[in-house]
């Protein structure tokens, strides 16, 4: 836009400067508001002051105006890359400063959590609680390899990728020594992977179910009965202890039995916690070998 407010000419009659009084015939001069002056007094009293350098803008000068703010033309620059803005769009920002509509979109667009950058209208982002990254930004924090649109766990201010993660937080199983990514089971405070708390014999898995550990081994019941336990002298069966009725054992020398099979030969009697007598191998209570 032009000045509009004031003209500009050689003054061919005689007048003088409303300010200073000078003759102004034969020179040039501004008429504003109906008033003529000359160049020197027009920019000391009349002159509109350029938003950008703050210095007036002379009547030789191109002046550009916007809502009652004025420019030189070789100032109305982009505040940002220094842009010629005139006929050119542009948008006034704080402080009256204005931008090209580049560095306008640029400036609003939302910034990188990764490289501070602006992410502009078609680059490929990653957004997770209100943050936003370049998706080639979006990187493991132990790693570094970009994780872009792939899995991830968040960790407070930091993101792992999977691999990552199971190295630095997962669960090490007590057995086979790898993490422990889902399910799972304890015990004695010490995780296993379902798949590695097994019986040592039939290789059953047994979470879940019931089992007995013998030194650094587990028996599922069945195993433990047929492989682990011992045979009472008295009926023959498996003597497993923890596994229903058999929970308490007498051992004599070499030999068990359940405390329920541990009885006179001749009487039936129990004799668990109790008297006895060890005849050609069989065991008596301390009054039948004398009626034998």
């Amino acid at each position: 836009a032009g000045p509009g407010s004031y003209t500009v000419g050689t003054m061919s009659e005689r007048f003088d400067c409303h300010y200073c009084r000078d003759p102004l015939q034969g020179k040039k001069y501004v008429q504003k508001e109906g008033r003529h002056c000359c160049v020197k007094c027009f920019e000391k009293f009349c002159a509109n002051t350029c938003t950008e350098c703050k210095k007036p803008i002379g009547a030789d000068s191109k002046e550009l105006h916007f809502k009652n703010r004025y420019w030189h033309d070789n100032c109305f620059r982009c505040f940002k890359c220094y842009t010629s803005l005139v006929n050119e769009p542009f948008m006034l920002r704080e402080n009256n400063k204005v931008w090209c509509s580049n560095c306008t979109a640029a400036e609003d667009a939302p910034r990188c959590k990764g490289c501070f950058k602006p992410i502009i209208a078609g680059d490929q982002n990653v957004e997770y609680k209100k943050m936003v990254w370049h998706k080639d930004c979006f990187t493991c924090s132990q790693c570094k390899q970009v994780i872009g649109s792939g899995s991830f766990f968040p960790k407070g201010d930091e993101f792992y990728c999977v691999s990552c993660h199971e190295h630095k937080f997962a669960k090490t199983c007590a057995k086979c020594k790898n993490p422990i990514t889902s399910g799972g089971l304890t015990y004695q405070e010490q995780p296993w992977h379902s798949e590695c708390f097994i019986c040592s014999n039939c290789k059953k898995q047994l979470g879940g179910k019931r089992f007995t550990a013998v030194e650094d081994q587990f028996y599922c019941v069945e195993c433990y009965k047929e492989c682990v336990a011992k045979k009472c002298a008295g009926c023959k069966n498996p003597i497993t202890a923890g596994f229903g009725r058999g929970t308490s054992v007498v051992n004599y020398e070499d030999e068990s039995w359940h405390d329920y099979c541990f009885k006179c030969t001749k009487c039936a009697r129990g004799l668990a916690n109790k008297r006895f007598v060890c005849h050609n191998g069989k065991i008596y209570c301390a009054e039948c070998p004398k009626r034998l």
